[in-house]
């Protein structure tokens, strides 16, 4: 969906008037994508974290996936230490929520990006000028 917002962008002039339909498809395809970011993609990695990874509160460690290090493929399974003077005890639940924000903080600096990157599409990149030389005329090499 992205793809074919950054398609249309390019091969669309900037200051083109726009029409009343072709607001209201915009505006139809930007919510479905941004329903899709902020909505959908969040929500299905909390239900597959929950039910098929059993990411559960009373389970503990940073799960590693096939590489299998650690306890039971996770590490830190029975809590940091810190020179026995306690531990941090990180359940799988809290790291499912870790990464479900950073899914929407990806999501957020992904919108501004895309906002700045259409903003700017039509303006010129500014091309320094030449030196001159004492004599008014401009330098092509350094001496």
């Amino acid at each position: 969906m992205v793809g074919i917002a950054i398609l249309v962008a390019r091969r669309r002039p900037p200051g083109t008037p726009l029409t009343w339909g072709e607001a209201f498809v915009a505006a139809t395809f930007i919510f479905a994508l941004l329903l899709m970011v902020y909505g959908i993609v969040p929500d299905r990695w909390l239900r597959w974290a929950d039910s098929e990874l059993k990411w559960r509160s009373d389970a503990y460690g940073i799960p590693t996936g096939p590489l299998h290090l650690g306890t039971k493929g996770r590490l830190w399974a029975h809590g940091i230490t810190f020179f026995g003077r306690g531990r941090i005890m990180l359940s799988l639940q809290a790291v499912r929520d870790i990464i479900a924000t950073l899914i929407y903080g990806v999501a957020i600096v992904g919108q501004v990006i895309g906002w700045l990157w259409w903003q700017n599409r039509g303006k010129k990149k500014d091309v320094p000028e030449l030196e001159t030389s004492a004599y008014g005329r401009p330098l092509l090499r350094k001496v």
